[in-house]
């Protein structure tokens, strides 16, 4: 391969490394919010940094509002990657789902086991950040909510199915720009190692 061809293909391949890095990007999405009764469910809770580089730790709490009940009570608590069931009507029905051997959480999503209408309700996450600056500590605390249903049996409603199609329309979108882009830094490149090319000769 000529030293030309080279130059071209580089900042394709660093290119295509870039993307392939933002493939593990945080991404926060809203969780499922219908479950089926005598089965499992993931409640997702994502909460992304903003600055990804700054350091950080976090606590994860979880309080759960049953259908018809006006107050919160504590559910599950994860703290120095370990977790804790406090609320007795869950005890040994619910499992950690978020991150694992790290004290910088980003998802603390939990998994329901046997689930039962008793589980109907509202259900909160917060995150307890503590982000580390060079000179200083900043906490942030972000909650997030989920109106849970429990059914006989899943009902995929419109609204799920179009939300669908769009998430991969989008991500058929962003690869074609991807590609679209790619080919346009080649022929950029490209005409410009053959301009210099023929200035060399």
């Amino acid at each position: 391969m000529s030293a030309a061809h080279t130059l071209i293909l580089l900042p394709l391949t660093l290119l295509v490394l870039q993307a392939a890095r933002g493939h593990g990007a945080c991404v926060e999405l809203d969780s499922a919010t219908e479950a089926v009764v005598n089965e499992g469910f993931k409640m997702d809770c994502i909460s992304c940094k903003t600055r990804g580089e700054v350091p950080a730790t976090a606590v994860v709490k979880w309080s759960f509002k049953a259908s018809g009940e006006s107050n919160y009570s504590d559910l599950y608590i994860y703290k120095n990657m370990q977790g804790e069931i406090l609320d007795p009507r869950f005890f040994g029905r619910l499992v950690w789902n978020g991150n694992k051997d790290t004290l910088d959480l980003q998802d603390g999503s939990l998994y329901i086991l046997n689930v039962t209408y008793n589980d109907t309700g509202t259900y909160e996450c917060t995150f307890e950040r503590l982000l580390i600056y060079t000179k200083y500590q900043h906490e942030v605390n972000r909650p997030k909510y989920i109106n849970l249903t429990v059914v006989p049996q899943y009902t995929r409603g419109m609204a799920s199915i179009l939300s669908e199609v769009m998430m991969y329309v989008s991500i058929i979108g962003l690869q074609l720009w991807l590609v679209v882009e790619m080919i346009y830094c080649y022929r950029k490149i490209s005409a410009a190692g053959e301009e210099a090319l023929r200035e060399n000769e």
